[in-house]
């Protein structure tokens, strides 16, 4: 299993290689990787029916319980055929679509890497592994759909996906790690059996608020939704893969897989149903406004993802029933559609469904295909899309006083979806063919066998609904409801409401189909509106952000090392007086502390005359000599409490920073202006409420009760460990030999820093004169 995860990172880091011999031959065996793992988890069917799920665990860090650790069940194993069976048609897909591309080779790695990432996702049991391929998924795409990084719109779109995913990444790892401070595990497994204890546990509020962060990021839900319809920059094929049936599914199987864990619980089910109900009834409504067919197609992506979040939230086994059709039906039909518009924009140059019209005259397989997944997606019977759409209407219709309100929701958001279905797979190949496309023409079998392949997947699953029932819809329905329910599949339920209701979205659809449309001028009416849309909002907030953190930069990164030193040393002074003077009782016992002797008066003395001549000089020199002789003043101190051989290095180390310090300045320009009278108030004074402070400090630590067993440790092993009789000098060279070394190594990259900065030639003009 292990194997099979990171595959697709291996083959992407061996594509480098592999072109440098030759390019045409990646497009041929790029696809066969996708195909050998969908084969691979195909034979995984019968053994995930019959014992419902398969653990594969492998030690990677265990000290903190992270491992990579796979679990295979029902609703991983549909993510994981969809993951790969929908891979394999846009890895040869893409063979003909960005064929003689210049960066073919680099956009097969990328494919490669994001679909290993997204195998990570579904099949980890482990959270923290599951987090890291997430992130995975969230960098890889990134680069897809930044691919055309020539076109600002294309980079600014990935920037945006990356921003928005990456954050929502970030939020639901707090959420991660609290459920493991919570549950005592990282493996989902685990946490099962403390479902309970969670759910009752002060934190579920806020695992739950931080999970859905991540969740309805990576998914596109309101006020999330925006980052998607602008990553349709990207090249047909990461539309397909990312956003019909990987990438942004991703939340829905999180959301999903957490179900039996977090659950059943008001706080759960009302998020869910409500965040939902509102992205899929908003994202259907402007799906109708659009004339671009990746435009429609994003925002009838949207309106999916949120009937998923709507059906996971409703919590019923009805509800996850269809929840788990759905995710197999919207991936097929929604798929085919994406690589249908990808063979218009091939052929044609046009993806304005407006303008587009009789291409079934020109290449009837790919309308074949459109008309298919257009029906799929009304969910017109015979076909996968009506199972699913009916039993959702089943489920809405069991809420007691809420399935009235509901189901008019549900049944408002299919009739919307029909029409932006129909104008995606319907409208483009019908009519007459406008005489700008006469020269459009039957594309290669690697372009419309994918999405005739899906339709009749589709349609196959529709009509033999027991092909699937037993084999891989039970398995994830157990997933996913944690229940031992038997599920039945049929197309047939007799005249019932539902039925009804089913007639009503067809006809409703239908109507509105025949009578609105697409035009710009729909699209120009909600321009009104940008004002208050989310994108707006939240691109409005990041640029306000941008421009305090400019104006924070400018105000402390200003160029000028004393004011970085007077911010450090004011908020050390201010966290100080709040540890003594807030919360800490200060006590110091004058009588312990030993009378001041003549000579240690007079060496303070010197130290204060020469800090005095230090800050009123004008003369750099002067003032340099002045603090030198602060640092010998310091020496004797050492001399006095018996401690020569400190004194030596203090000495040695206050002559060489004088000698440097004077080197420096013979290079250095005129000082032409000094402090103000304000600004030397202003560092006296927090000069003296620092030293006071370290003062205080110091004196308060002399009360607190010391050990010298770490001093008796160095002085016995000194010599017998390291054969030096100098403890100091030990401890630096043998004991902390690292960290002294890494400090030398400071010391030499300064003066480097130093020196180039001596030879650095300001005003060069002044040699030609």
């Amino acid at each position: 299993m292990l194997v099979a995860v990171v595959l697709g990172f291996i083959f992407a880091l061996l594509v480098p290689f592999f072109s440098r011999f030759t390019k045409r031959a990646i497009s041929l065996v790029y696809p066969l990787i996708p195909l050998f793992l969908f084969l691979y988890f195909l034979g995984f069917l019968e053994k995930i029916k019959s014992e419902g799920q398969i653990l594969f665990h492998y030690n990677w860090v265990p000290s903190l319980g992270i491992d990579l650790s796979f679990r295979l069940d029902g609703l991983s194993l549909l993510f994981a055929l969809m993951i790969t069976g929908i891979g394999t048609l846009v890895f040869a897909y893409t063979a003909n679509y960005l064929k003689g591309h210049q960066y073919l080779d680099r956009f097969y790695g990328y494919l490669s890497m994001f679909m290993a990432s997204m195998l990570g996702v579904v099949l980890s049991d482990n959270l923290m592994s599951m987090f890291i391929f997430w992130e995975l998924t969230s960098i890889s795409s990134y680069f897809l759909i930044g691919f055309n990084n020539d076109d600002p719109a294309s980079r600014k779109s990935a920037l945006t996906a990356l921003s928005i995913t990456g954050f929502g990444g970030l939020v639901m790892l707090s959420g991660i790690i609290l459920l493991q401070v919570v549950g005592g595990s990282y493996s989902f497994t685990e946490l099962l059996n403390s479902s309970e204890i969670i759910k009752n546990s002060n934190s579920y509020g806020w695992i739950i608020a931080l999970m859905f962060v991540g969740a309805f990021t990576k998914s596109a839900q309101f006020p999330f939704h925006f980052w998607l319809p602008g990553a349709m920059k990207a090249p047909t094929p990461v539309s397909t893969y990312l956003h019909s049936a990987t990438m942004v599914k991703a939340g829905i199987y999180l959301l999903a897989r957490f179900t039996p864990l977090l659950g059943d619980t008001i706080w759960w089910n009302s998020t869910l149903v409500t965040v939902g109900a509102i992205t899929m009834v908003y994202a259907a409504i402007h799906s109708v406004f659009r004339v671009d067919l990746k435009g429609i197609l994003a925002y009838s992506t949207i309106s999916a993802l949120g009937i998923l979040v709507f059906l996971i939230g409703i919590g019923t086994e009805k509800s996850l029933l269809a929840a788990g059709i759905f995710i197999l039906a919207h991936a097929l039909y929604k798929a085919a559609l994406f690589l249908i518009t990808g063979i218009i924009d091939h052929e044609t140059g046009s993806r304005d469904v407006s303008k587009l019209a009789g291409l079934q005259k020109v290449m009837m397989p790919v309308a074949i295909a459109g008309f298919l997944a257009a029906l799929s997606s009304a969910g017109l019977p015979f076909l996968l899309g009506f199972i699913s759409k009916e039993v959702m209407y089943e489920a809405t219709l069991q809420l007691g006083n809420w399935a009235l309100i509901l189901t008019a929701l549900a049944v408002l958001t299919k009739i919307l979806l029909l029409v932006a279905g129909f104008w995606a797979g319907i409208k483009p190949f019908t009519g007459n063919l406008p005489s700008e496309f006469n020269k459009a023409h039957m594309p290669s079998p690697l372009l419309w066998v994918p999405p005739l392949l899906l339709g009749f997947l589709s349609l196959g699953f529709g009509m033999f609904p027991f092909f699937i029932q037993e084999s891989l819809i039970q398995p994830v329905f157990s997933s996913i409801s944690g229940s031992d329910t038997t599920i039945e599949l049929k197309l047939w339920h007799g005249f019932n409401l539902v039925l009804l209701l089913s007639v009503l979205t067809l006809v409703s659809g239908g109507l509105l189909y025949f009578f609105l449309k697409p035009s710009k001028a729909l699209i120009e009416k909600t321009f009104k509106f940008e004002v208050i849309s989310p994108q707006n909002i939240i691109e409005n907030g990041s640029n306000l952000f941008g421009s305090f953190a400019r104006f924070w930069t400018r105000f402390f990164q200003n160029g000028y090392l004393r004011n970085y030193v007077i911010t450090i040393l004011a908020f050390l002074t201010l966290l100080m007086a709040y540890r003594l003077f807030g919360e800490v009782n200060i006590y110091i016992d004058w009588e312990q502390i030993s009378t001041v002797s003549y000579y240690e008066a007079i060496v303070v003395l010197m130290m204060i005359i020469s800090i005095i001549f230090a800050i009123s000089t004008n003369s750099r020199t002067t003032a340099i000599v002045a603090l030198g002789v602060v640092g010998f003043a310091n020496c004797l101190f050492f001399i006095f409490y018996s401690a020569p051989d400190l004194a030596m290095t203090q000495f040695s180390i206050d002559t060489l920073t004088v000698l440097l310090f004077m080197l420096v300045l013979v290079k250095l320009p005129k000082n032409k202006s000094f402090s103000s009278k304000g600004m030397k108030f202003r560092d006296a004074f927090l000069s003296l409420t620092f030293g006071v402070l370290i003062a205080i400090l110091t004196l308060e630590v002399f009360e607190e009760p010391s050990s010298s067993e770490v001093s008796k440790y160095f002085a016995d092993n000194a010599y017998l460990l390291a054969k030096g009789r100098n403890v100091v000098n030990v401890i630096l060279v043998d004991y902390r030999g690292f960290d002294t070394m890494i400090e030398t190594v400071v010391l030499v990259i300064a003066a480097a820093g130093v020196f180039s900065l001596m030879k650095l030639d300001l005003n060069p003009s002044k040699k030609d004169l």
